[in-house]
């Protein structure tokens, strides 16, 4: 995953765990693409300081990832919802055995869905 797409979607999950402060200037660093001087002198701090929160955050982020795993469940869901969509596409174009055979495969996929949520 690039990490810029990384980084938002752990935020996405694990953001409000951080505190108002971290948030603000992981914010800043990742969705306003401010540079760590603009962050700094924004914030009070120094730059270092920047970099180093950022770098805190980010490793808050991964260890909440590491043993909550919600991104990457996400992830696989929305693969499986992908996988669904493109069975049932296309099943106006084929014979009664293949849409059978979908179907089945439909709701195979739909059980595992529900068994990972």
């Amino acid at each position: 995953m690039e990490k810029i797409v990384e980084r938002g979607l752990l935020y996405d999950f694990y953001g409000e765990l951080l505190t108002e402060h971290q948030r603000r200037i992981y914010e800043d660093a990742v969705f306003q693409d401010m540079s760590l001087a603009e962050i700094a002198e924004e914030a009070g701090i120094s730059r270092q300081g920047v970099h180093d929160l950022l770098r805190r955050c980010d490793k808050l982020l991964l260890d909440y990832e590491s043993k909550l795993h919600l991104a990457e469940r996400f992830m696989e869901a929305k693969k499986t919802v992908k996988e669904i969509l493109r069975l049932t596409g296309e099943a106006s174009e084929i014979g009664e055995a293949e849409s059978a055979k979908r179907l089945l495969e439909i709701r195979k996929l739909s059980n595992q869905l529900l068994n990972e949520l």
